[in-house]
């Protein structure tokens, strides 16, 4: 690791982006939020990344919110931007066409829920603690919730949220927030195995179904299937899904082109 508060690395088709603050529970800053917003626009640029996997340094904290060591710097808004660069992040997030996973490797609280509710799937060790403590420090998640609340039951929300009270990686499963709950050490091979069940995969059928759901998430049921009907006829037109189709007919692996 490097003294970078976020390193940046290709591993096979996949793209790491690790927050690397372990000495402050990799807790956000700006560099922080620069940071991964830097590698999401670098994977979406790189072909040859098919996946994007976001974690923290360390085995103690995947991110822990925001840096309160300096609360001045934590809550300064220049208010002649209407738009906060954190909030940037989660809106560029929600707009990628490329797969990402949460690596949960620690304690994931506050602006940490945020990073964790903008991945498409995420991976948790079985000791790590999750909450939304704001009200403790007289604020509130604000932004976090402009996402969690499409991915958690109303009444937990309203119980995290207003209580500030932490809850453990199996109520976190049982919410929705995981796909999985795995003990410590197993947590990289579970990872793993997920990269490689989306790499094998059509990328141009990922990049095309996440930019379709994305539409669709707000669409009433009819505005909804006539949209889909005109994507999956455009889909059936890639590349991928000739390749897809023929390597089926034949009994063999498909080999992507990617288009």
């Amino acid at each position: 690791m490097t003294d970078s508060p976020v390193v940046i690395e290709t591993r096979d088709q996949a793209l790491w982006i690790t927050i690397n603050r372990p000495d402050k529970r990799n807790a956000i800053n700006a560099g922080v939020v620069e940071g991964i917003t830097r590698g999401w626009r670098q994977a979406h640029d790189d072909p040859s990344v098919r996946v994007i996997v976001l974690t923290g340094a360390g085995d103690k904290a995947f991110c822990a919110g925001a840096d309160l060591q300096s609360t001045g710097a934590a809550f300064a808004f220049d208010f002649s931007k209407p738009n906060v660069d954190y909030a940037d992040l989660l809106r560029l997030s929600q707009n990628a066409t490329k797969p990402s996973i949460a690596r949960v490797n620690g304690t994931c609280m506050a602006g940490g829920m945020g990073l964790l509710c903008m991945t498409d799937m995420a991976v948790a060790a079985d000791h790590v603690q999750f909450g939304l403590p704001e009200v403790k420090v007289g604020v509130f998640p604000m932004q976090v919730m402009s996402l969690l609340q499409s991915i958690a039951p109303r009444r937990l929300i309203n119980e995290w949220a207003l209580t500030g009270e932490p809850f453990d990686a199996q109520s976190a499963r049982d919410a929705g927030l995981l796909n999985y709950v795995v003990p410590g050490a197993e947590l990289d091979s579970k990872v793993d195995w997920l990269v490689k069940r989306l790499t094998d995969k059509s990328p141009t059928a990922i990049r095309r179904g996440k930019y379709a759901m994305r539409a669709i998430a707000s669409m009433s049921f009819d505005e909804s299937i006539a949209y889909t009907e005109s994507q999956i006829a455009l889909l059936a037109m890639t590349e991928d899904a000739k390749e897809g189709l023929k390597a089926f007919a034949e009994k063999r692996k498909p080999t992507w082109p990617g288009k």
